[in-house]
């Protein structure tokens, strides 16, 4: 296999005004590939705040120009973006392996999900739509339209590199908004490739902004400059409460996409292997760092202890090993910080329940040394227990059992969050009891909690989600304003009481 084309030890640049420019700061942070700790990827620049200002002022100047720019015209670089996507796809796909650690094959499926955003939100140039609607005044025209918000700040993780960046910044851009961006630190590559792709399919100068850095600084800065609008973010609920409580002060548009405890239900009249394999897909594909990642099974006691055997027997037929290998089913955690916030989890599982498998880090694979985590299954969790509670982000699955549908539901809906649930039954109406009553805003009838559409709303309630949804038509409503105009055509002045 060729190796994806970087040079040695290259410091990824911002990119500011059309421009790749060096980072002035003179601090970094190291990237390795996080299945083979031997292999340097490269350096992120941890940029400072004046950096993150010359952005903004980029993305202010070009603002006129590009909100000027009729929308068909911003949805055809879009569309020209989704083909070089696709013809990328198999380069991108890798240096997405090597840089946050999917598998070739997740990085494949993430890479259509973006390509079918840019398809869908290029087609949206031609349905950015009002309404017209009928007066109360006679001789009286009342329309609506929409127009584009000004400086947009989007604050993007590293567990979903291309979709996550390319489900904020296509909708900013078709809606005439200029964006200043800041991916995260842990793949600046990734960002990287998803910028040139934009720029060289015919965005103007200043028009997309990228500046890598730290939160606390360059994530700062965007959040508290006055001449940015709105702000979207991903990310954990801690970060993501304190940008709105800052944002809040100057009255800027907020989207937040948090954390998730996403529960698969398990009835005891479903189809047991059907759902064993649907939670081992949701609870362990990409190493459980996904928001809508299955952490918590909540299973009638009846059928229980066959559920629990048949997840477990799958989990023991994984394969541990490098992302680039079409064989593995078990990828690494992105950094030492993601790797030991799950170990100690693992710790805290083993006081609070019963392992049933894994509970502890792999030794080198293959004879590389990275880090990686066993697939692990615990039982008889409580569902107040921190396992049962607490977000984890990684290849851990809490199994909570129950004695009848109602104490189900209650332990489904027992935890801060709220952004997917599925349930698994042949019970039409417990379906649709469950799809009314599950808190969380997607809902999803035997199949996993993972997965979506690009035409398709996504986000969730409770401490997962806070303004308005991503993706489909919800995007374009964050991403421009609505205005109402009145066109009086009688010509003279109107009597009477006009509210």
């Amino acid at each position: 296999m060729s190796e994806i084309a970087l040079p040695t030890a290259a410091v990824c640049p911002n990119f500011i005004n059309g421009a790749w420019v060096e980072s002035r700061s003179g601090r970094t942070l190291e990237r390795r590939n996080p299945a083979d700790l031997s292999d340097l990827v490269g350096y992120a620049p941890l940029s400072t705040r004046a950096e993150v200002q010359d952005a903004i002022e980029s993305a202010q100047r070009a603002f006129p120009a590009w909100r000027a720019e009729p929308a068909p015209r911003r949805g055809r670089i879009l569309a020209n973006a989704a083909r070089r996507l696709e013809e990328q796809k198999e380069d991108v796909a890798r240096l997405i392996s090597r840089e946050e650690g999917k598998t070739l094959a997740e990085a494949r499926g993430e890479l259509g999900r973006a390509i079918n955003i840019l398809e869908y939100t290029a087609g949206e140039a031609r349905r950015l739509k009002g309404e017209t609607l009928p007066s109360e005044l006679p001789s009286n025209f009342v329309y609506t339209f929409r127009q584009p918000l000004g400086v947009v700040g989007l604050i993007t993780p590293w567990n979903f590199p291309v979709a996550v960046p390319i489900w904020k910044l296509a909708p900013a851009l078709v809606c005439g908004n200029t964006v200043v961006w800041k991916p995260s630190e842990l793949t600046p590559f990734c960002s990287r490739r998803i910028t040139e792709i934009l720029v060289e399919s015919g965005l103007p100068a200043g028009v997309l902004n990228m500046v890598n850095g730290l939160g606390e600084e360059a994530g700062d800065e965007l959040v508290e400059h006055p001449a940015v609008v709105a702000l979207s973010f991903t990310g954990s609920n801690a970060v993501g409460a304190a940008i709105n409580a800052k944002a809040a002060r100057q009255l800027k548009k907020v989207q937040l996409e948090m954390g998730g405890k996403n529960p698969v239900v398990v009835l005891d009249d479903a189809d047991l292997e059907l759902a064993a394999e649907n939670t081992v897909t949701g609870a362990f594909g990409s190493a459980g760092e996904r928001c809508t990642a299955t952490s918590r099974v909540i299973v009638m006691e009846a059928v229980a202890d066959r559920f629990v055997e048949l997840v477990a027997a799958r989990v023991s037929q994984f394969r541990m090993g490098s992302p680039l290998d079409p064989g593995t089913q078990v990828v690494p955690l992105v950094g030492r910080e993601q790797f030991e916030k799950v170990l100690g989890y693992l710790e805290i599982g083993k006081r609070e329940a019963t392992l049933v498998c894994g509970g502890e880090p792999a030794p080198a694979v293959n004879g590389a040394k990275g880090f990686f985590v066993r697939p692990t299954i615990f039982d008889r969790v409580p569902a107040n227990s921190r396992i049962a509670q607490e977000e984890i982000f990684g290849p851990v699955l809490a199994v909570i059992r129950v004695r009848d549908f109602e104490e189900a539901m209650a332990a489904a809906n027992s935890v801060r969050y709220g952004l997917t649930a599925s349930i698994f039954t042949a019970d039409a109406n417990r379906i649709f009891q469950a799809a009314e009553r599950l808190e969380c805003g997607m809902v999803h009838i035997n199949s996993p909690t993972v997965g979506g559409e690009a035409h398709v709303p996504f986000g969730g309630v409770k401490g997962t989600g806070f303004g308005q949804r991503e993706c489909g038509s919800a995007a374009i409503d964050f991403y421009s304003e609505l205005k109402v105009v009145y066109v009086d055509y009688t010509g003279r002045k109107r009597e009477g009481n006009l509210y």
